[in-house]
């Protein structure tokens, strides 16, 4: 099993910009459940309502004009696996990480998933340590520059919010998606979807690995006909 030298810990604390009283707290947050039965799953599910809560509470202060579902849209764009993975990684949370031997193996310090969830699971930790003001501390320390980099709300509705809207502006009736196709094996699926306009006799087609991809990349094409 997979030991993290003290030295490693006290450099992540050092990057995170906080000193845990109890350093067993930071262990068990970067254990992963691959490595013994004590492991990080329940403070993960914990960290991820105090991420939610303390990004809100940023964005509320930073974004007085925005409404609730700009808030909302800028909110997942901070949350979401990906980004808490960049951040992971930028704390070097990999090198930390307490995996079990196959886990370690298959390059388990680098998957997106385990970064994020690990990364979820040291705020949570935070918490325990001291409580909710040195989370939104960490929180904030992590996060302001994506924060104030953040693109125009209305950037980022999918095609299809973006297309129904446009619709709607014009007084038109809003699109039929279809499943045309499905091909391939289980793990290398691929999904042909159109979006039919009938009353304007217009039909764009799109292929993805999966339903909802194939229909969003349908409604992109629509869109970036229909606004020329």
């Amino acid at each position: 099993m997979s030991v993290t030298p003290d030295y490693q810990l006290a450099a992540l604390q050092q990057r995170l910009g906080h000193r845990f009283t109890d350093t067993g707290l930071l262990v068990h947050a970067l254990t992963h459940s691959s490595h013994s039965k004590t492991h990080n799953e329940r403070l993960e599910f914990l960290g991820d309502s105090l991420l939610g809560a303390s990004i809100s509470m940023l964005l509320f202060q930073s974004h007085a004009d925005a409404d609730e579902g700009a808030l909302s849209r800028l909110r997942t764009r901070l949350v979401r696996g990906e980004t808490l993975a960049e951040i992971a990684r930028e704390l070097a949370l990999g090198d930390c990480l307490r995996l079990g031997l196959g886990e370690r193996k298959s390059g388990g310090r680098l998957r997106a998933s385990i970064l994020a969830d690990a990364l979820e699971a040291l705020l949570a930790a935070v918490y325990l340590d001291a409580g909710i003001n040195a989370v939104q501390a960490v929180v904030e320390r992590l996060f302001q520059a994506r924060i104030d980099q953040l693109p125009d709300a209305e950037s980022l509705k999918d095609p299809k919010t973006r297309l129904q809207e446009l619709l709607q502006a014009r007084g038109l009736e809003l699109p039929q998606y279809e499943l045309l196709d499905q091909s391939g094996p289980d793990h290398d699926r691929s999904f042909t979807i159109s979006c039919r306009l009938s009353a304007q006799n217009q039909c764009w087609q799109a292929e993805a690995a999966s339903r909802r991809k194939a229909e969003q990349k349908a409604a992109t094409a629509a869109l970036r006909e229909l606004q020329q």
